[in-house]
């Protein structure tokens, strides 16, 4: 897994601001809701039952992807008008924008009116990654810099703070486990699979990849902050995602180990976040 090495300034957009769509432009508030808008609408957490169980982690509910063929994360197409690479990443429209990290390791997020109903599941993803790190997620103000959770057909985002309101698209088939996934590649992470060492541990099914998916399989060139390759990472994909005829894309060296697990962060997900937003070293 690697990551990016700028910080983005809240207050000054140090690039091109990114626009999916034009929507994606506008800066004001109206038609979404933030988190205090809905604190006071319950407790409970609707979770997203659709090729799921549920599990707790972090001391909230959230739910565990089985492995399957492709999820919600595998998408073939997003939105007529965006690029996808990996299933779920979103490809900035002017490639020279700039990717970075989030200052002080907040992001500042708007809900759209028609996700209301589902902030609670939102919040359990915030919840997922603010339990065991120093990240913290604050309803949008006036920031620059801004994520915005927005209906589609899977769940997308970009990675790292790209500038201006960034989208991240959260479908009906997304779960809990799916939208943390979605909010680490915000914070700077890339797939683990795709690590320079990937090699030692998983073996690629070329033949069994779907055609046009293999570059979602390629080695990328990047910072593993020295840390060991995670089969358990809620970031590697599963064993069976664009696998053209149900054939596992994926195998792990490891005998017994299962990949693709959406209920938690692994022990070597907290540190690579920590190491990365420097908490506890002030």
């Amino acid at each position: 897994m690697w990551f990016l090495v700028f910080i983005c300034m809240l207050s000054v957009v140090g690039g091109v601001p990114i626009n999916a769509t034009q929507e994606d432009t506008s800066h004001a508030t109206d038609n979404v809701t933030t988190m205090s808008d809905v604190q006071k609408q319950g407790s409970v957490i609707p979770l997203n039952g659709t090729q799921n169980v549920t599990h707790h982690a972090t001391g909230v509910l959230v739910s565990m992807l089985e492995p399957q063929r492709s999820s919600s994360e595998t998408l073939e197409e997003l939105e007529d008008d965006l690029i996808v690479q990996e299933g779920d990443i979103l490809i900035p429209e002017d490639r020279n924008a700039v990717e970075s990290l989030w200052l002080d390791a907040t992001v500042p997020y708007t809900i759209s009116q028609d996700l209301t109903h589902r902030a609670f599941e939102i919040q359990a993803a915030f919840k997922m990654i603010s339990d065991v790190t120093c990240i913290r997620f604050t309803p949008h103000t006036t920031e620059l810099n801004y994520i915005k959770f927005r209906s589609g057909k899977g769940c997308a985002s970009y990675v790292g703070c790209v500038g201006g309101a960034q989208s991240v698209y959260y479908a009906s088939s997304c779960s809990v486990g799916n939208v943390c996934h979605e909010l680490i590649h915000v914070l700077g992470l890339h797939h683990e699979h795709n690590r320079w060492d990937r090699d030692h541990y998983i073996y690629v099914k070329w033949s069994n990849i779907m055609p046009g998916k293999r570059n979602n399989f390629v080695v990328k060139r990047g910072d593993t902050q020295n840390l060991p390759y995670d089969l358990n990472s809620i970031m590697h994909y599963g064993e069976y995602y664009f696998s053209q005829d149900g054939s596992p894309t994926l195998l792990s060296k490891r005998r017994g180990v299962q990949m693709g697990q959406r209920s938690h962060l692994s022990e070597l997900d907290v540190l690579r976040l920590n190491s990365l937003y420097h908490c506890g070293t002030d």
